[in-house]
């Protein structure tokens, strides 16, 4: 320990903030490189990068192909009670087209050339649901596990769960290019769990490592000033949180300024993507969400536990119009960057440790929507909660699998249904963590991130 700190924290002091608000899982996570307290049993997968596309990927035009659909395209489908946010119409056939890839013979739609290339290594489920076709709480509950309630998002339960491998880096990260998603910080929010472990929020559309991160070095002090006035604050804080032990908010608060401090060299670095060979860099290619996913291969690379990618913050997938130009514009923004992350990831031997999720909040209808002015269609489709699709790589998955299915149109999940809390379990469970002992107390209860609910999907497991 640093004379710095043995003059900070007295036996008294290190023993209240140690005991007090955090809990042994958390504390073990921050004060050991290697610590993994929270695991239960051996995981293949050690972090995760979570792809969000977030407005509703279409499973009809991306992952699961409807030959029923192209054959009844254009006349009304024998549908009932399947509510949707808008009132749609008759069938609409994707105007994409399938075809078979690898020695899985997974089918793939053609907006994504490069990445139908490495499905040996992905499992497709094309049997999740959720509870209703709104963005926000769709989100909520994809991320946090209840669509309305403020919870603790899947990141920070693992950052909490398992600790940190980087004492200089946040261990929870989100990547999001101009500004705030729908539902906006509750999407990464610790919630009730101390807020050291809820996402920090990294702001893509700046292409300079340097204003990434805000205000990370202070451009008026040399570092040595810049250490004495952090090791002056440590003081006050400490004397200060001595006066108020178990204020959970007070320890974040002192936790962030240190983590922040020592951020200013390692962070810069992580996120400059510029320190990778050329060959490097044109293989998940140029615009924004390349260059995040190029970014969160170099975080987890570095020990962060879980880094969420998002694609824009104004549901760009969110295809309400002529989804034949949509879903294409924005397939082809990351199509070259995941293949590449998989690749790479492969390539560096990190596959089997890092868990890759790729998902929207929710899936579209297989029938047109309905214009809301002069009721014509507009060769869309509507959010659908009923039955969609998402794919999984690396970290302990089975690849080259299909699991469940939807009706023959696409519409709702029929085979082998996936909730969101049986996904949450999943990817709990090849961490190795039982998603049923992972609570946390507060307000009198054990909370979990599945609530009372899930199961884990085994056939996607290796």
């Amino acid at each position: 320990m640093d004379e710095t700190l043995e003059r900070t924290l007295s036996r008294r002091r290190f023993l209240r903030r140690s005991g007090l608000g955090f809990g042994s899982l958390a504390l073990a996570g921050m004060l050991g490189s290697e610590a993994r307290a929270g695991v239960h049993f051996p995981g293949g997968a050690r972090s995760v990068i979570h792809v969000f596309l977030n407005g509703g990927m279409s499973q009809v035009d991306t992952f699961d192909p409807k030959p029923e659909l192209t054959r009844r395209g254009g006349q009304e489908l024998p549908f009932e009670n399947l509510q949707t946010e808008r009132r749609t119409g008759v069938a609409l056939p994707s105007p994409f087209e399938f075809r078979r890839h690898g020695r899985s013979g997974i089918p793939v739609s053609d907006i994504f050339p490069r990445l139908s290339r490495c499905v040996d290594k992905m499992a497709v489920i094309r049997s999740m649901h959720a509870e209703l076709p709104s963005h926000e709480l769709s989100l909520m509950l994809l991320n946090s596990g209840h669509q309305r309630l403020v919870r603790p998002s899947l990141g920070s339960w693992l950052n909490w769960g398992m600790g940190s491998e980087n004492r200089n880096l946040p261990g929870f990260v989100v990547l999001c290019p101009g500004g705030l998603p729908v539902g906006g910080t509750n999407n990464w929010r610790s919630a009730f769990l101390p807020g050291v472990h809820q996402g920090t929020l990294i702001d893509t559309s700046q292409a300079d490592p340097k204003k990434l991160i805000p205000h990370l070095r202070n451009a008026r002090l040399e570092d040595g000033e810049q250490r004495r006035q952090f090791d002056l604050l440590r003081r006050i804080n400490a004397r200060h949180l001595d006066d108020h032990p178990g204020e959970a908010a007070l320890e974040a608060r002192i936790e962030s300024f240190e983590l922040a401090y020592r951020m200013q060299v390692e962070a810069t670095d992580a996120f400059d993507i510029d320190r990778e060979p050329l060959h490097i860099r044109e293989m998940y290619g140029e615009g924004p969400q390349n260059r995040q996913l190029l970014m969160a291969r170099r975080l987890v690379e570095r020990g962060v536990r879980f880094v969420q990618t998002w694609h824009g913050s104004s549901q760009p997938w969110d295809s309400h119009n002529n989804i034949q130009s949509a879903h294409r514009k924005v397939a082809s923004e990351c199509d070259q960057g995941l293949a590449a992350l998989i690749t790479d990831l492969d390539q560096r031997g990190l596959l089997d440790e890092t868990l890759i999720v790729c998902s929207g909040e929710f899936g579209r209808t297989p029938t047109v929507e309905l214009g809301t002015s002069g009721g014509g269609a507009t060769l869309g489709r509507d959010h659908n909660h009923w039955g969609f699709s998402l794919w999984m790589a690396g970290g302990g998955i089975r690849g080259g699998t299909v699991h469940g299915a939807t009706d023959e149109f696409g519409f709702r999940a029929v085979e082998d249904p996936v909730s969101v809390h049986d996904l949450h379990a999943t990817i709990l469970h090849l961490l190795g963590i039982d998603h049923k002992r992972l609570t946390y107390r507060y307000a009198g209860r054990d909370f979990r991130l599945t609530d009372l609910e899930g199961e884990v999907v085994r056939p996607v497991v290796a």
